[in-house]
């Protein structure tokens, strides 16, 4: 009878040895996530979802990863407007949960414009296009000590073409993490 005790406690012991718990899932990116034809992420997106993703045990940053929504960083505007237009509004409710999820991150939005109008117009411009940005972030929980916006009008315009296309990249509101 002792026999077939100790024979039954290293068999359990060789099993527990030899088991190992299931690897933990890790979260998912934003871009991961079936995605709408707008490009707004499924209802199974969490704030956790922008937090990045562990491979082989080490953490990507979600903010570099090319393949992440977070990765895209500016918002364009129409001539002369300061309106968000809806096709950015997925990717600014990314970057909304990134910081909703990180409370330390904290973005400068820099508001700019084309070289078109006068210096004072532009400057207000690019700010007006800055606190648009930052309303909408504001409308999604985002705290405004998460949130600086700055204006540099038209000095961060393409001058070295001054067609439609060079203009229309230049209406423009970046988004850039504090430390980048």
């Amino acid at each position: 009878m002792n026999k077939s005790l100790i024979m039954s406690l290293v068999l359990v012991a060789t099993l527990a040895a030899c088991s190992s718990k299931a690897p933990k899932e890790a979260p998912a990116k934003v871009d991961d996530m079936s995605m709408n034809q707008s490009g707004a992420a499924g209802a199974g997106d969490s704030a956790a979802s922008t937090s990045g993703t562990s491979t082989s045990g080490m953490e990507v940053n979600p903010l570099k990863d090319p393949n992440n929504i977070l990765s895209k960083r500016s918002v364009y505007f129409d001539y002369d407007k300061d309106d968000v237009k809806a096709e950015y509004r997925p990717m600014i409710e990314a970057h909304a949960k990134y910081l909703l999820a990180n409370p330390s991150a904290k973005v400068v939005l820099q508001g700019n414009t084309d070289e078109r109008g006068s210096r004072e117009y532009n400057l207000s411009l690019g700010q007006r296009r800055a606190v648009a940005v930052k309303n909408v972030m504001n409308l999604l929980g985002v705290q405004d000590k998460q949130i600086e916006t700055v204006s540099f009008g038209e000095e961060k315009a393409n001058t070295s073409m001054q067609d439609e296309s060079a203009y229309k990249q230049d209406r423009r509101t970046d988004i850039v993490y504090e430390g980048e």
